[in-house]
């Protein structure tokens, strides 16, 4: 493909290139009436998939869950306990798809007559991952059946503490499984390594998007058995706001059967049926129905920030509540936890961007520091690889000597497969995860050799994953065409997210007018092009960047090419477009 007029190095350094050969072709022209078409089609649907793809049902994409293995077995299991009355008990992680994961059982549960408990270990006390000592003592307490939701695929020592004690656990996760796996009456997961094509097809759905699906097997489980004879179906459907929060949060990808849990979950949500997401969403200070953006960086933070700084229960109790006045409290003291995360963060971010020097030579950086909060350590690994384009761990090592590390990777770099290679190598004392992120315990002493480990193992697929790195956009516009009308007909395409970008414009030739800090280290830039149009531009994070700094001092009268996405700015009487930037470059 040529480059986009002609970029070929922009002041960070990529080649501006097309998303698809259809685009380069046209000569990035998207006409009104193939817009969508056109944005499918760059996103690998296939052309004669088209249709399924424009409206995404549940329908559409949701496959047998019989397909998966242990499915089944664990519908079966669940059912009889169900029928049989036995105590239930829910064991989540403390992160949204975690919390959402054991809300939408424990709500299932309830509509099915059926009272279910739930356990959240506490990050800071029990780490990740379900520790033998809290399912031995579930099982003391009297509960006849634990499902772990989020967690499990390679909690071995834990399983078979709790085999030992005679504890039934079905486990639903979704991360990375080893050739062996751990004593669970049934481990349902898409990425086991003895899944079938098919099932395996499903490994980028989210734990909450497994827990959907055994909801379902579930239902016709009991559906066959008669037990609806007496009692009222639940729809499985009411639960789809759920679904969507936690598939977002969690960043797993918006392929298939994940867009249309999203595209459909936004719809439940906007019923406001869900009390307590319903009082999460107005401390998030939405004025209106959410959209898929909102539930990664409005919604998902908040119920994060019970897990990270706060009670780590607190984002189940919200979400399985059915009183207004204690999911308002709730939602407040959640909002409350996010500001407290925020302040925390920005400390331990400083200091980890303070150590970048001395990792340049590094493919995979891994920051470690004594006194470090774990519950941020995910959000600064994310913020370290945008800043850097490599995979980054952060350690937050405690006064014990033991650290526990979050990941984050790159496109075309499986980081959890590597986590799991360091535990086989006896590196660490857990860990494990998926492509694009990781979690992991590990003793300092051996952090330095975890490094090294990493950096060999990923050097070239880092190495290749940068080698092809290129901005890709979707049209290029005159500044003219940045209207609230064209950003309202791209999100026909949408929901946008990890795995299905949102739509990447190229904009200009522009001038930039006037240009300033605002907020934390953003930059804001007022643009005019040849044709006569302004609009405003918003370049985030970038103020101490060559981007942010171009913008900034840039020569008077330079023309530049803008890239980046069209949001629309409604906080005045009328709506506009305006351009957050990812690149710049020159214009000849």
């Amino acid at each position: 493909m040529s480059a986009i007029v002609n970029v070929t190095q922009s002041i960070t350094g990529q080649e501006w290139k097309w998303r698809s050969a259809a685009a380069d072709a046209r000569s990035g022209d998207l006409l009104p009436d193939d817009l969508v078409t056109q944005l499918l089609l760059a996103r690998g649907v296939p052309p004669d998939d088209l249709t399924r793809h424009r409206d995404p049902t549940i329908r559409g994409f949701m496959p047998d869950p019989s397909i998966f293995q242990d499915m089944d077995r664990a519908a079966k299991r669940i059912a009889d306990a169900v029928e049989k009355r036995q105590r239930i008990t829910v064991y989540g992680d403390y992160d949204v798809d975690g919390a959402t994961s054991a809300a939408l059982l424990i709500r299932l549960f309830r509509m099915l007559d059926h009272d279910a408990g739930y356990y959240i270990p506490d990050r800071l006390m029990e780490g990740y991952g379900p520790s033998g000592a809290a399912l031995v003592k579930l099982g003391e307490e009297g509960n006849d059946l634990v499902i772990t939701v989020d967690c499990g695929a390679m909690a071995f020592d834990a399983l078979a503490q709790a085999k030992a004690a005679d504890v039934e656990v079905i486990v639903v996760d979704h991360h990375k499984c080893a050739a062996e796996l751990p004593a669970a009456s049934a481990l349902v997961n898409p990425n086991r390594l003895d899944e079938n094509e098919e099932a395996a097809a499903h490994g980028h759905l989210a734990a909450v998007g497994m827990a959907f699906l055994l909801g379902a097997a579930l239902l016709r489980e009991l559906r066959g058995r008669g037990y609806f004879e007496g009692h009222e179906e639940p729809k499985l459907i009411e639960l789809l706001d759920m679904v969507a929060l936690g598939t977002v949060a969690d960043v797993a990808r918006l392929h298939g059967l994940n867009r249309a849990f999203v595209t459909q979950g936004l719809k439940v949500m906007a019923r406001r049926g869900n009390v307590g997401l319903s009082a999460l969403i107005e401390a998030s200070r939405l004025s209106r129905a959410p959209v898929c953006s909102d539930l990664g960086f409005a919604l998902g933070p908040r119920i994060n920030a019970g897990g990270r700084v706060g009670q780590a229960d607190l984002g189940v109790r919200l979400l399985t509540t059915g009183d207004l006045a204690e999911a308002r409290d709730i939602a407040a003291q959640l909002d409350q936890l996010n500001e407290e995360r925020r302040a925390i963060e920005a400390q331990v971010q400083e200091e980890a961007e303070e150590m970048l020097a001395g990792q340049h030579n590094r493919s995979v950086l891994l920051l470690s520091g004594k006194g470090w909060h774990p519950g941020v350590i995910g959000i600064v690994a994310g913020r370290i690889k945008e800043k850097t384009g490599k995979p980054a761990i952060i350690v937050a090592v405690d006064s014990d000597g033991l650290g526990k590390g979050s990941g984050r990777s790159i496109g075309g770099v499986d980081l959890g497969a590597a986590i799991i290679s360091a535990r086989e190598a006896n590196l660490l004392v857990a860990g494990g995860g998926h492509a694009m992120a990781a979690g992991l315990t590990v003793e300092a002493n051996k952090i330095n050799a975890l490094a090294d480990f990493l950096d060999e193992r990923l050097s070239s697929d880092v190495a290749a994953a940068s080698k092809g790195r290129a901005l890709l956009a979707d049209a290029l516009i005159a500044p003219r065409g940045l209207q609230p009308q064209l950003v309202e007909a791209m999100e026909a395409a949408g929901p946008y997210g990890m795995g299905w970008p949102g739509p990447r414009l190229v904009v200009g030739p522009v001038r930039v007018v006037k240009c300033d800090i605002v907020g934390k280290d953003h930059v804001r830039a007022i643009c005019s092009g040849d044709d006569g149009a302004s609009f405003k531009a918003m370049a985030f994070r970038q103020g101490d960047s060559l981007l942010g700094q171009t913008l900034l001092h840039g020569a008077r009268g330079q023309k530049y090419w803008l890239a980046g996405r069209a949001k629309i700015d409604d906080w005045g009487s009328t709506p506009k477009a305006e351009l957050h930037i990812d690149d710049v470059a020159l214009a000849q």
